[in-house]
């Protein structure tokens, strides 16, 4: 039949029946799989699953979840505060090795959505805290979680978007929020998303919509809050009593100051530190002690414990006109 070209002409001639030669695994794989399977054999015996739970109404216990990744040998662990946020201060951590081990709960910031756990042993496997400044959109991650006690969950996918922010159930907004389209499945909460080289670069921790999670990152901010809640139980921020929002400098500030965006305040705390210095609705704040403020996350990272009962120095401009206004921050209540 002419102009038909018949399938096993394109395929080559007929075999003989024999089946055909098996490649090695280790060429069949390619590198992306060959990346996703490094990653998972690394970073699996420092996931742990965790069961906690609590007595609700009624005396009824009440059980929950997650995952958590081991940062010492020694038996710190990190996770979602929101996992343990209603357990009785502890639970039991499975790992994909078959122990089963109890932790408490050291500290929680549920500003940052992160929180520190201790399992009762000394020779656990540390995962490598990577930097998630690093990142790029496009990057490979994989999301490492254990919901089922005894063997991991691995999604991959790509960092889709890195600068999202996080409302958390304090009201407090985690800014640089990692987002990406690696699969997080039940359980996977306070897992690792970790890099091609099997560093954990952020925490999983909600899913922003179909195909979309949001992990917290490991970045300078977050190793303090870690480093804080190892040592102390909890993390100390200062608190100016203002609510702002992000927007651009007009023309002319912009040009002298060398940069586009400001924080506006858009409403102050009555009795806060922000309103008995003066600060008013409108005012736009250009820096701190010094310090460029360029958006909200800059007056947040800013605010750190060392300011608390200190004078700070906040510059703003008022009506076209720069001025600065001196305040005392407090610490912030839980």
């Amino acid at each position: 039949m002419p102009g038909l070209t018949f399938i096993d002409a394109l395929l080559g001639p007929e075999r003989d029946g024999s089946p055909p030669a098996e490649l090695p695994d280790a060429e069949a794989l390619d590198a992306y799989s060959n990346a996703v399977i490094g990653v998972a054999d690394r970073l699996a015996p420092s996931v742990a699953n965790l069961r906690v739970s609590h007595r609700g109404r009624g005396g009824r216990r009440l059980n929950g979840g997650g995952s958590a990744v081991v940062i010492t040998p020694d038996g710190f662990m990190l996770t979602s505060a929101h996992v343990v946020a209603r357990s009785d201060g502890g639970g039991r951590a499975s790992f994909v090795d078959g122990r089963e081990l109890g932790f408490e709960v050291v500290g929680t910031d549920t500003h940052s959505d992160l929180a520190v756990l201790r399992a009762g042993a000394q020779d656990l496997v540390p995962a490598e805290l990577g930097d998630a400044e690093r990142l790029r959109v496009g990057q490979l991650v994989v999301a490492i979680g254990n919901p089922n006690g005894f063997a991991g969950s691995v999604t991959a996918g790509v960092v889709s978007a890195l600068g999202r922010s996080l409302p958390t159930e304090s009201g407090r907004v985690v800014d640089n929020v990692i987002q990406t389209d690696a699969a997080l499945n039940p359980g996977n909460s306070g897992g690792a998303l970790a890099d091609g080289n099997g560093r954990v670069v952020g925490i999983n921790t909600a899913v922003a919509g179909v195909g979309l999670g949001l992990a917290v990152p490991i970045n300078t901010t977050t190793r303090k809050i870690i480093g804080a809640l190892m040592s102390e139980g909890r993390f100390r921020r200062a608190y100016l009593g203002i609510a702002g929002g992000s927007r651009p400098l007009p023309p002319r500030l912009a040009r002298e100051l060398g940069r586009e965006q400001c924080v506006e305040v858009v409403e102050i705390v009555e009795g806060s530190p922000a309103g008995k210095a003066g600060l008013r609705p409108e005012d736009l704040i250009v820096d701190l002690n010094g310090l460029p403020v360029t958006g909200v996350d800059d007056l947040q990272r800013l605010m750190a414990g060392e300011l608390i009962g200190e004078k700070v120095v906040v510059s703003t401009i008022r009506g076209g006109r720069p001025q600065k206004i001196e305040l005392v921050p407090v610490e912030l209540e839980v």
